[in-house]
């Protein structure tokens, strides 16, 4: 078809050049009056005659051309037919696959008939030209196949090398049924109120305060098309398709907002916890995917939506605002009860913290040990000197000889070389596998207990027998004294006066001396706790005392401020300092202190291949929201983030980013929302 066309293009060419050089002839003729041209009778009718005789021959040329063109198209169409068989053509047709052969150059030379079918006159065309991605399949392997829309209709396209052959199908019909199959498919959530039994009472006025919040769900399930029950007092099942599932989503799940924002002038106001599930057959497996869904929303403080999507990452929704702080010791003496339960049950106990050992994390392992000496079971703290703050170490060995040190701890290869079946596993202060003492001893474990202070995010320690997540609270060892107060236990548990001391100055640390806005009437109580149990504040404050090396390179590093947004500043270690973990929450902590700032982001190295940032906030930031962004996480005031394999410039250009993509989104407070 293509030498056809060529071939017609010269003869046009010659025709028309012969025409265009006669006419200028005679017009030259004309001008000059050559041979006394213009004296010859009837000359104007003669050279119109001329003109005239010159289109009709031109536009019978053109017609002979087309119909040329015609026959040689129908007569390669007919070739195809003869080619594949009358019946395969017809197989063609009726399964609606397109052929089209190209040239070297990519250049169409052929096509069947459902590209003329369809208005697409492609031959003699560049085939890359008119689908660029069919670039993709010419030294691609033969089995490669790619997705392409040609006006409204999707097709599948394959290329066979050898003779140059594009294979189109089209799968519009495929596509738009496997859509609605996903709009259509079903989708399981869990909604529970936050904090309803403290909010719930016998008063007309609280009564009708619930009633308002219950109707606000009702009418935005319906809105959406969600399918919802009641099956407790604090808690809707809910069933809804995926396309009303995204609706939610891009609505952002404001159902969060109007219920704080209903709650604004209330004393105990409601929020809700959501979980949703999706992208699974079976019933069953989806039901736990929600309530798994809505237990993360639970244990990151809650005001929040969490939908699990089968093989995918936890996509967050809310946490806006800070975790809600529980007047209420049933739960604690619920947890606490249980953990001893386990403890009694076990043949051993091993707990541990999390890399990095920070006091706080001693100090939770110490009352955990405290706990098991109560039930009279062996325990042991695993333990590795290499993955222990400075401030720590010194603090451990100046609380306990070297014999008590080695009564009390194990290596993490001695723990795991020695579990047994029977062996209990606890862990506190951290729930992300990778960034425990031991991530190995996981694996072996039975029976694993998770007590953290810190959101929880996607990735989460698997199947705990009990995980007890508070992130109203300020500190891990606030949560371990409050257990060995509240659990019914008699005589109450004791804990001496060493473990106390520790555990007061892990408050002391992650409350920053009670000036983090985590710090709460629980840790005050968990202090008296540890006071009667014989802590001594002196000491604690004394374990977290500055040398003056740490003091000096502390206000190097602050000097460093830098501001990337209005009320947000950041400080970057020197490249070639290696600093403890624990410093680089000291100069967040000291930003805070400064007028102005509403969030800190400090950022240094902590070992050859490891950069870490710290964050804190003053409330109106969620810098966990921001951390999580950047592959960390933490509180809505205090959070953290760290790097592998990278360098402080990129660590800085990734903060600086996060911030411009996400800042807007990450301002708020509580009191802020309830003002909205």
């Amino acid at each position: 078809m293509s030498k056809t066309l060529r071939k017609i293009r010269i003869i046009c060419f010659g025709v028309f050049a012969v025409e265009a050089v006669l006419l200028g002839t005679l017009g030259l003729f004309w001008y000059f009056n050559v041979f006394n041209i213009k004296a010859f009778p009837n000359i104007a009718i003669i050279l119109i005659s001329v003109v005239a005789a010159f289109l009709i021959a031109d536009t019978f040329f053109v017609w002979l051309s087309l119909s040329s063109v015609y026959k040689k198209r129908l007569k390669n169409d007919l070739d195809s037919a003869a080619l594949v068989g009358g019946d395969m053509q017809k197989a063609f047709d009726f399964g609606q696959i397109g052929l089209m052969v190209v040239d070297q150059m990519g250049t169409i030379m052929w096509t069947n008939s459902l590209f003329s079918d369809r208005q697409m006159d492609l031959v003699d065309t560049s085939a890359f030209d008119w689908q660029p991605q069919l670039k993709e399949l010419v030294n691609a392997p033969v089995n490669k196949v790619i997705e392409l829309e040609i006006k409204g209709t999707a097709y599948q396209v394959k290329f066979i090398s050898e003779s140059r052959l594009f294979i189109f199908r089209d799968v519009n019909e495929y596509v738009d049924e496997a859509k609605l199959h996903k709009e259509e498919a079903t989708v399981l959530g869990v909604i529970m109120l936050d904090n309803y039994s403290d909010a719930a009472s016998d008063t007309d006025e609280s009564a009708d305060y619930v009633n308002k919040i219950r109707g606000i769900i009702t009418d935005y399930c319906r809105k959406f098309g969600v399918l919802l029950r009641r099956v407790k007092a604090d808690t809707y099942f809910a069933v809804c398709n995926f396309a009303s599932l995204s609706k939610m989503e891009q609505d952002g799940f404001s159902l969060l907002t109007d219920v704080r924002s209903a709650g604004q002038n209330e004393a105990k106001p409601l929020t809700l916890s959501i979980g949703f599930a999706h992208d699974f057959p079976d019933i069953a497996r989806l039901n736990e995917m929600a309530a798994s869904a809505v237990d993360v929303a639970l244990s990151r403080g809650g005001d929040q939506a969490v939908v699990s999507q089968h093989g995918h990452d936890l996509r967050f929704f809310g946490g806006k605002t800070a975790a809600i702080e529980s007047s209420s010791k049933v739960k604690v003496r619920s947890i606490a009860d249980s953990v001893m339960a386990l403890i009694k049950s076990a043949s051993n106990v091993y707990v541990m913290g999390h890399t990095d050992l920070d006091m706080d994390a001693l100090g939770s392992c110490l009352g955990i040990k405290a706990m098991c000496e109560y039930a009279e079971k062996s325990c042991k703290i695993v333990y590795n000197q290499r993955q222990v703050e400075k401030k720590t170490r010194l603090a451990f060995q100046s609380a306990f000889s070297r014999q008590e040190a080695d009564e009390i701890t194990i290596s993490p290869e001695e723990a795991l070389n020695s579990i047994r079946s029977g062996t209990l596993l606890i862990v506190c202060d951290v729930s992300v596998p990778m960034m425990t003492m031991a991530p190995k001893l996981l694996e072996k474990a039975k029976k694993i207990i998770v007590i953290d202070h810190h959101r929880r995010g996607d990735k989460f320690i698997e199947s705990p027998v009990l995980a007890y997540i508070e992130t109203s609270a300020a500190s891990a060892s606030e949560l371990i004294a409050e257990m060995t107060r509240y659990a019914t236990a008699n005589p109450p548990i004791a804990i001496k006066s060493q473990y106390a001391t520790i555990m007061l100055s892990g408050i002391f640390l992650d409350s920053n001396f009670f000036k983090a806005k985590a710090t709460g009437k629980r840790t005050f109580e968990a202090c008296e706790i540890l006071k009667e149990n014989g802590a001594d504040n002196a000491v604690a404050d004394d374990y977290l005392k500055d040398e003056y090396e740490e003091y000096y390179l502390i206000s190097k590093i602050v000097s460093t401020m830098q501001s990337p947004h209005y009320g947000v500043w950041y400080c970057v270690s020197p490249d070639s300092d290696i600093i403890e973990r624990s410093t680089l929450s000291k100069v967040a902590n000291q930003l805070m202190q400064i007028k102005g700032v509403n969030a800190a982001f400090v950022i240094g190295k902590t070992d050859e291949k490891t950069i870490r940032l710290s964050a804190r906030s003053d409330g109106t930031v969620n810098v966990q929201l921001l951390c999580e962004k950047m592959g960390g996480g933490g509180h809505f005031t205090m959070a953290a983030a760290a790097f592998t394999s990278t360098t402080i410039e990129r660590v800085v250009n990734t903060l600086t980013v996060t911030l411009d993509d996400y800042l807007d989104q990450a301002r708020s407070s509580v009191n802020q929302e309830g003002d909205n």
